[in-house]
C-alpha cells in the first residue's frame, strides 16, 4: 500500500476540474496565505468532517450554505465541519500533500480521469451500500457511468463519486459588440462554419481608441479548455480507439484544425497575442467587453448574468464547425465528483453529505437557480433538469442567457450538437495532453509550424501515455 501511494501521489501532482436561511450554525472563516479560504460549521455533537473542493467565488458561498444547513440538520452527531475552497490549480498541489502525509479529508474532488488511480490506490470509498440507487439512476448516464469502476476500466461496475455537476463549454458572445458592429447575431439552429466564424471575428476586431493598436479582439481562447472545441468539431481526435497510442503527426483533421485554430492568433490576429494574453487573460478581458466571443461553462453562467460582474448584454451559441467533421458543432463536457475517503471515520455521515450536494432535490434547486436566482450548473437529476428546471429558465425565475438549449444540445446530443469527454478521461492519467499544451503558446507566436510541432511532441506524449498505462499495470497488480 506504501508503494501505491506514492504512484497516486505523482499521479495527482500531474493533474491539471443567494443564500439558505434558517440554519443559524456558528460560522468562523479566514484567509490562508495560498489563496485557499477556510470555514468552520459548528454543531452539538462529536464528529468532526474535513472538507477540501476548489470553486469560484460564487459556487463557494452556494456550497457554504448548503453546508451549513446540513451541520445544522445534524448537529447532534456534527462537532465541527471544517470546509477548505482553493483554486483549481492549488488543488492538486495540497492533495498531493495530504497523500503524501496519509492525512486526506474525509470529503474531496476527484474527476474521471483519477478516478482508476484513486480507487486502486485505495483513497476512495465505494458507495453502492450508502446510496438510494432510485436517485443515481436519476442522474446524468454520462456523470454516472464517469464515476464507476470494475477494476479493469471506467464506466461499469463500483460507483465512487456522486457528481458535482455535468458541465460543458458553449460559446458565449457580447451581443453589445455586434449591435455596434452591425452583424446579425449567431443562429443557435446553424452554427458558424470556420470561415464563417473568421469572418465575423475580423469584423469585431478593432482598434477603437485610434492609437494604432488593436484593443478589442473577435474571440479570445484558452489552450486549455478552449481549443478542443475547434478540434473536435472538425472530427479530430489525439488518440486511438483503445487511447493507447497518439496520433497527430498522420491526423490530417487534427492538423488542419490545429493550424486554424493557431492561426487565429498568429496569422489572422483575432485574438489577443500571446504576450497580450499572458498580461491579461482572455477571461478579464472578456468580462472588461473586449472579446466578441468567450468559452462559457455551466458554472460561468450566474457571474455573466450579474450586471455588476459582467455590464454587457450577451447570450449563447456553438462552436464553429469544421469542414471534415460530421457537421455537428462539438464540445467538450465535464464532470468533477464529490468522494469519501475510504478511511473516513464516519462514511455514513459524509455519504449523506455529498448527496445533499449531489442529489437532493432542494440542493439541485439552489444550486441551479430556482431558489437563488443563481444558476452555476445544470441540475444532475435528469427528470427536474428537462422539466421545471427548463420551464423555470422561460418564465424568468432562473436568471439564464436565452439560448439555453444550447447547452442542452451538447449535453443531450441532437442532430446539430454534440458533447464528449475528453479523452484524457480514458487514460491512466493527463500527462500526455499537458505534453502537448505546453507548447502551443510557441505555435501561436510564430515561433515553431505546426508540422515542425508535431513531430517534434509526439513520441514526447507517446512516452507520456506510455508511463501512465504502466502506472495503471503496476497499480492495478499490486
Amino acid at each position: 500500500m506504501k508503494l501505491k501511494r506514492v504512484v497516486a501521489a505523482a499521479l495527482v501532482a500531474l493533474m491539471g476540474v443567494s443564500s439558505l436561511t434558517g440554519c443559524n450554525v456558528a460560522k468562523d472563516s479566514e484567509k490562508s496565505s495560498d489563496a485557499s479560504s477556510k470555514t468552520e460549521m459548528k454543531g452539538e455533537g462529536q464528529d468532526e468532517i474535513d472538507i477540501l473542493i476548489y470553486a469560484q467565488e460564487h459556487e463557494k458561498a452556494a456550497y457554504e450554505d448548503l453546508i451549513k444547513k446540513f451541520t445544522q440538520e445534524h448537529k447532534d452527531k456534527i462537532k465541527k465541519v471544517n470546509f477548505e475552497v482553493t483554486t483549481q490549480d492549488e488543488y492538486a498541489t495540497k492533495m498531493t500533500a495530504a497523500m503524501t502525509a496519509g492525512d486526506l479529508p474525509d470529503i474531496f474532488y476527484v474527476g474521471p480521469d483519477s478516478v482508476r488511480s484513486y480507487v486502486d490506490n485505495g483513497y476512495v470509498l465505494p458507495l453502492d451500500d450508502y446510496v438510494d440507487q432510485k436517485v443515481v439512476d436519476n442522474l446524468w448516464p454520462e456523470i454516472k457511468s464517469a464515476y464507476q469502476y470494475d477494476g479493469t476500466k471506467v464506466g461499469s461496475g463500483s460507483l465512487y463519486c456522486l457528481p458535482k455537476d455535468l458541465s460543458c463549454f458553449a460559446f458565449a458572445y457580447n451581443k453589445d459588440l455586434f449591435d455596434e458592429a452591425g452583424l446579425d447575431y449567431p443562429d443557435p439552429q446553424k452554427p458558424y462554419t470556420y470561415d464563417e466564424f473568421l469572418d465575423v471575428c475580423k469584423k469585431l476586431t478593432k482598434d477603437k481608441d485610434g492609437d494604432g493598436e488593436i484593443d478589442q479582439w473577435g474571440v479570445a481562447n484558452a489552450n486549455a479548455f478552449g481549443m478542443t472545441p475547434y478540434l473536435y468539431s472538425n472530427g479530430a481526435r489525439f488518440l486511438n480507439e483503445d487511447y493507447t497510442k497518439v496520433n497527430i503527426t498522420d491526423n490530417k483533421k487534427l492538423k488542419d484544425a490545429f493550424q486554424y485554430y493557431v492561426d487565429l492568433t498568429a496569422k489572422e490576429g483575432v485574438t489577443p497575442t500571446v504576450e497580450q494574453d499572458t498580461a491579461l487573460g482572455g477571461y478579464q478581458r472578456w468580462l472588461d467587453g473586449q472579446i466578441g466571443f468567450y468559452a462559457c461553462g455551466t458554472w460561468d453562467v450566474a457571474a455573466f448574468m450579474d450586471k455588476k460582474t459582467f455590464p454587457y448584454n450577451w447570450d449563447l451559441c456553438g462552436w464553429p464547425v469544421g469542414p471534415d467533421g460530421d457537421g455537428k458543432s462539438t464540445t467538450w463536457l465535464g464532470t468533477v465528483g464529490f468522494a469519501v475517503n475510504k478511511d473516513t471515520k464516519y462514511p455514513d455521515l459524509c455519504t449523506e453529505l455529498i448527496s445533499s450536494l449531489s442529489t437532493d432535490l432542494d440542493g439541485q434547486k439552489a444550486l441551479s437557480g430556482e431558489t437563488t436566482g443563481k444558476s452555476m450548473q445544470i441540475p444532475n437529476i435528469k427528470d427536474y433538469a428537462t422539466t421545471t428546471f427548463k420551464e423555470k429558465v422561460k418564465d424568468g425565475t432562473i436568471p439564464y442567457a436565452n439560448n439555453l438549449d444550447v447547452i442542452f444540445g451538447y449535453v443531450e446530443g441532437n442532430d446539430k450538437y454534440q458533447g464528449i469527454f475528453s479523452e484524457s478521461t480514458y487514460t491512466y492519467n493527463a500527462e500526455w495532453w499537458d505534453t502537448f499544451l505546453e507548447g502551443i503558446p510557441n505555435v501561436q507566436s510564430g515561433k515553431i509550424s505546426v508540422d515542425d510541432y508535431f513531430k517534434e511532441v509526439e513520441p514526447k506524449m507517446q512516452d507520456a501515455l506510455d508511463n501512465a498505462i504502466k502506472l495503471q499495470n503496476t497499480a492495478t497488480k499490486n
